[in-house]
């Protein structure tokens, strides 16, 4: 079997990719919005044919890229049938089989997280697939979208640790960098679900978590409810742009990552449009970077050569965001925004002009 675990690191999801190396017939579970570029260019050198996109539950952190897939290689969607969610191929229920060529996978129902929440074993029961219902050392909360902890509880205990205690786990999620555990690590090791933690006890945990929701929760949902389907579907012509590597979000706005812009800046204008003092101040600004702030960008525009692909930035992402549509409807055809603009530059501690540390 061809196995692959894939990232988004704005969300920190994991996407996966198993096919059968027999028939190339293949699946992919949980799949980001972004990145269904990327994922179609795995799908396609790996010469595999993509007949299944599966969710593990209606995810609130990212868009699912289940129907931009399906556009482009024609796979069935797949997810609980308690999701709520519309324009699915089927809908899953517990103790149902997903068949790749000749392999399989299990659905095991494992609300508490959402009402709709489902592990995918493979049919030998080596790897399971665990979406949020079990994070390792750790679960998904509880607290919107028809959670329940004493739901999960039962489902983790029920539909997961009665697996073999060496089936590898991968979830959903890692916000650490680990990418997978076992069935025999987790009775042992998870402080909310291990074996010796009572129900009691997982429910007052849970309880009193006291997370805020999701910053994408308000775009997330109502779009995975549609199985990622944009309410504008012209969406799906910006797949073709083959000027960087670039990734598409939901709202249509083209992004680079920082790492490349900062290999590549050479080769690109790259355009500030905050304020003056956000440019000199501590998160200080890229190398060779222009400064014209967003209000008078429209104004200045001819200060941008055309014939040169232009990155955006911004603190945060947003303001450049929108300084990449504006462009955009001024002609210029090679216009990018920076993701996570200066904030994740900094993170990823690129070099800048100025700053603090």
């Amino acid at each position: 079997m061809i196995f692959r675990q894939l990232f988004d690191a704005q969300s920190s999801t994991y996407t996966y990719l198993l096919a059968d190396s027999a028939t190339r017939e293949a699946l992919l579970i949980d799949p980001v919005f972004e990145h269904a570029r990327r994922d179609g260019a795995l799908i396609e050198e790996l010469g595999v044919k993509l007949v299944w996109t599966l969710e593990t539950h209606v995810h609130a952190d990212h868009v699912t890229g289940a129907w931009l897939l399906k556009c482009r290689f024609g796979s069935a969607i797949a997810l609980s049938k308690d999701s709520g969610a519309e324009g699915a191929d089927r809908y899953l229920a517990d103790g149902e089989s997903v068949v790749f060529g000749r392999r399989s996978v299990e659905v095991r129902a494992t609300p508490g997280h959402t009402a709709g929440c489902l592990t995918y074993v493979l049919d030998d029961r080596s790897l399971a697939f665990t979406g949020d219902a079990l994070l390792i050392r750790g679960c998904g909360r509880t607290d919107f979208q028809g959670g329940d902890a004493h739901r999960l509880f039962r489902s983790v205990r029920d539909k997961v640790f009665s697996l073999p205690a060496t089936c590898l786990l991968y979830p959903g999620h890692d916000y650490r960098g680990l990418t997978a555990s076992s069935v025999a690590e987790e009775r042992l090791y998870n402080p909310r679900l291990a074996d010796a933690v009572g129900e009691g006890d997982f429910v007052g945990y849970m309880t009193h978590l006291g997370l805020p929701h999701p910053k994408l929760m308000a775009v997330a949902v109502p779009a995975n409810l549609r199985c990622g389907r944009p309410e504008k579907e012209d969406t799906m012509s910006k797949t073709d742009a083959d000027w960087a590597p670039l990734s598409c979000t939901f709202a249509g706005i083209w992004e680079l990552q920082p790492d490349w812009v900062a290999e590549n800046s050479a080769r690109v204008q790259i355009i500030d449009v905050r304020e003056p003092a956000e440019f000199t101040g501590s998160l200080g600004h890229i190398m060779g970077a222009k400064l014209l702030p967003l209000g008078f960008l429209m104004e200045r525009k001819q200060e941008i050569a055309k014939d040169l692909p232009v990155v955006m930035v911004c603190r945060s992402g947003a303001r450049s965001a929108q300084a990449t549509v504006m462009l955009g409807n001024a002609g210029y055809a090679k216009v990018a925004n920076l993701a996570g603009g200066m904030l994740r530059w900094r993170g990823q501690r690129l070099p800048v002009e100025g700053g603090t540390d």
